[in-house]
């Protein structure tokens, strides 16, 4: 088995939910939510990113504005919708439950 495989569908794995909390911050452009995902080692790319945007928005977790650029085309900016805080919301619970079930099948390892 590839370890590198699985790191790579964990972090596969929680993209939605991490792209969702960048954005509990405000609104977003790409290219700020890849570095902060970068920095959170949760490497992306843009080809990557935008269609879990896309399917983001049409889910309804998402809007998008656009906003003239005085160096190139129109920005893109993303934020969350009502439904898509109700969503995070419950997507925390589900995480700190997960967590804490993680964490108790680590420490009967010890």
């Amino acid at each position: 088995m590839n370890i590198e495989n699985t790191k790579a569908q964990m972090r596969k794995g929680v993209l939605e939910y991490c792209i969702l909390s960048i954005l509990s911050g405000g609104e977003a452009y790409p290219s700020d939510i890849i570095i902060k995902l970068k920095k959170a080692k949760l490497i992306v790319v843009e080809g990557t990113l935008y269609p879990l945007l896309t399917r983001l928005k049409n889910s309804g977790l998402l809007t998008y504005r656009w906003e003239e650029s005085k160096s190139g085309p129109p920005r893109k900016y993303y934020k969350l919708t009502e439904v898509g805080i109700k969503f995070l919301s419950e997507l925390d619970i589900t995480w700190n439950e997960l967590q804490t079930a993680v964490n108790s099948t680590n420490k009967s390892k010890k």
